[in-house]
């Protein structure tokens, strides 16, 4: 399977409320994720916190997409750049988050993820 495969298949779970099944697929043991702001989370541990945080402040999902998703192969490197639409506790209306993430992987796991957008 393809990076670009792979990459597809990860962002398609997401996109369908999969987030942490897709994270105990394809993350690495050793994984380090970047936030913009810089802040690291070194681990599938402390990652795996890292986004059932995120996933304990949405109230409710409502849908999510893929704007551009690329790969280059001899790097096993993909970004993909996607949105979402949810509605955050305490928040009347839905919110669209939009962000670039870029992966570096190793065999089928991704080891370095850094994601871009404007918070």
């Amino acid at each position: 399977m393809s990076y670009l495969e792979k990459e597809k298949e990860l962002q398609t779970m997401v996109n369908t409320g999969q987030l942490m099944d897709a994270f105990e697929k394809f993350y690495a043991e050793d994984v380090v994720l970047v936030e913009p702001s810089g802040d690291k989370f070194v681990g599938k541990e402390e990652a795996r916190k890292h986004e059932i945080e995120f996933l304990g402040k949405v109230e409710a999902f409502h849908s999510a997409g893929i704007t551009k998703i690329t790969s280059n192969e001899e790097e096993a490197t993909t970004c993909a750049e996607v949105w979402m639409e949810v509605t955050f506790k305490g928040m009347d209306a839905p919110m669209k988050l939009e962000q670039v993430a870029v992966k570096q992987w190793e065999g089928d796991q991704v080891k370095h993820e850094r994601f871009y957008f404007n918070a």
